[in-house]
């Protein structure tokens, strides 16, 4: 009998080496350009001096996984957004609640 798992672990997220450097040229080409482009440089410096510090890469790999995400599921929001079913006339929960919750 062996004493291996039944199952692989996944093996943590780990971007390209040429990611970000990518993924920054796509948020340049978005029409979110504008707001988007100095977020992600933000994220990323706070990233790499985090990484300096503790010496791990993690946190790095993390904003690199976080943008890509946001950029691939833009167009999605896109069409929600154009669709008309926005969500802006909802009530927040707070006035729901009320203000002692």
């Amino acid at each position: 009998m062996s004493a291996q798992p039944d199952h692989a672990p996944v093996p943590p997220y780990v971007p390209a080496p040429g990611a970000p450097a990518e993924l920054l040229a796509q948020l340049r080409a978005d029409r979110r350009a504008a707001q988007w482009v100095p977020a992600f440089e933000r994220d990323w410096a706070k990233a790499l001096e985090e990484s300096k510090r503790t010496y791990r890469l993690t946190v790095l790999y993390e904003v690199v996984h976080t943008w890509q995400s946001r950029i691939n599921s833009a167009p999605a929001v896109d069409a929600f957004i154009d669709s008309g079913m926005d969500e802006s006339g909802f009530v927040a929960l707070e006035d729901a609640l009320g203000k002692g919750r």
